[in-house]
């Protein structure tokens, strides 16, 4: 198998980013959730409009994992104010770690959570976190064995249905 590169997105990469996301959220959820409400958060969440306002905002980062030109998984990395719940400054959340179905058990997941990792550390942030579906257990061993541990639940929305998901922190090294 080729190396998969990892490749900083840009507000070009628009589309790119809509097609990826979309698929790798319906292979992720689709088994688990109504038609109806998939379809709902597919159109709002990636909305062209949506993702370019997200890749122009100065506190959120976009990471393609990629096998040759062809787009795998890709990560959303988000500092300060773009983060979804804490904002806390000393702080990177990961919001998505997402790959296709296909090249899933291929280190793909493990690349990504590595440029975030090496994000977080060329910012002098203390720490990492996220929310991952408390279904979603797969997700969360992967995380656990990353040195992620379990600190909240939050809501989240997808269509009409109200889902937890569990947020996790990890703490790094050299941080207070």
């Amino acid at each position: 198998m080729e190396t998969i590169t990892i490749k900083k997105a840009a507000p070009d990469d628009v589309l790119l980013l809509q097609r990826i996301g979309r698929q790798t959220f319906s292979e992720t959820f689709a088994a688990s959730n109504t038609e109806a409400n998939m379809l709902k958060y597919l159109e709002e969440g990636f909305s062209a409009a949506k993702l370019t306002s997200e890749l122009e905002n100065g506190h959120s980062e976009f990471y393609f994992a990629l096998l040759g030109q062809e787009v795998v998984g890709y990560l959303k990395l988000n500092t300060g104010s773009a983060q979804t719940e804490i904002k806390d400054n000393r702080s990177l959340e990961i919001e998505r770690i997402y790959v296709l179905q296909s090249f899933q058990g291929k280190k793909v997941g493990q690349l990504l959570y590595d440029k975030a990792l090496q994000v977080a550390r060329d910012k002098g942030l203390e720490y990492l976190w996220l929310g991952v579906w408390e279904e979603n257990q797969k997700a969360i061993r992967f995380y656990k064995k990353n040195g992620f541990a379990a600190f909240d639940k939050h809501i989240f929305k997808l269509g009409d249905e109200e889902q937890t998901d569990i947020m996790m922190k990890k703490v790094l090294a050299g941080a207070f």
